[in-house]
């Protein structure tokens, strides 16, 4: 994926990719389009998501000008905001509370060090489920209607990419494309780790 500091979607009208790139850049480009046809339809690179257009108030890309763009009242915060912390409510069974409460630096310090070895242990199988679940999004609000949309969805989640590219080969170009690149992932190996 792009730089995380950068977020990146792609637009397509109808069936026909239009913009792609920064939220910024690809305003632009449907600012010079004929959108009155209707079809639009906007995609999240980084999750394959469905994006409005215009970029509603309150989203990473919408301009800050206006009133009708002012921030919302900020909630009070609880934790250590500065550093990054937020508090959430964790439920677990009272023995689960007596070991953390066991553990150095107590039951935070302990949450956080499983966090982080259970991203490190899981992180090929997490990267492989997240383009799994980014390519079914777009293929699903963009393609729900082909033919062989089953069968691709089935082949995606099967992992199984000759299946998958025979499925998708009537479909039109410009998806294709789009739906190789996010599901680029999907079909890696168990030994391979998923790129970024």
């Amino acid at each position: 994926m792009k730089d995380a500091l950068c977020p990146t979607c792609t637009a397509f009208l109808g069936a026909k990719r239009v913009a792609f790139g920064p939220y910024d850049e690809v305003a632009k480009a449907l600012a010079t389009l004929d959108l009155t046809a209707g079809g639009l339809l906007v995609f999240d690179d980084a999750t394959g998501a469905q994006v409005d257009h215009p970029w509603p108030p309150g989203h990473p890309a919408a301009p800050a000008d206006g009133a009708s763009r002012a921030a919302p009242a900020a909630a009070p915060q609880v934790g250590r905001p500065r550093m990054g912390v937020v508090a959430r409510e964790v439920t677990l069974l009272p023995r689960h509370w007596e070991w953390l409460a066991q553990q150095p630096g107590g039951a935070s310090a302990a949450l956080r060090r499983l966090v982080e070895e259970a991203r490190r242990t899981h992180a090929g199988r997490d990267g492989w489920r997240q383009a799994k679940e980014r390519a079914y999004r777009f293929m699903s609000a963009i393609a729900g209607g082909f033919a062989g949309f089953e069968e691709a969805s089935r082949a995606l989640f099967a992992q199984d990419a000759p299946a998958f590219a025979r499925c998708i080969a009537d479909w039109p170009p410009d998806v294709q494309a789009h739906l190789a690149w996010l599901a680029r992932d999907a079909f890696a190996p168990e030994t391979a780790a998923p790129s970024a």
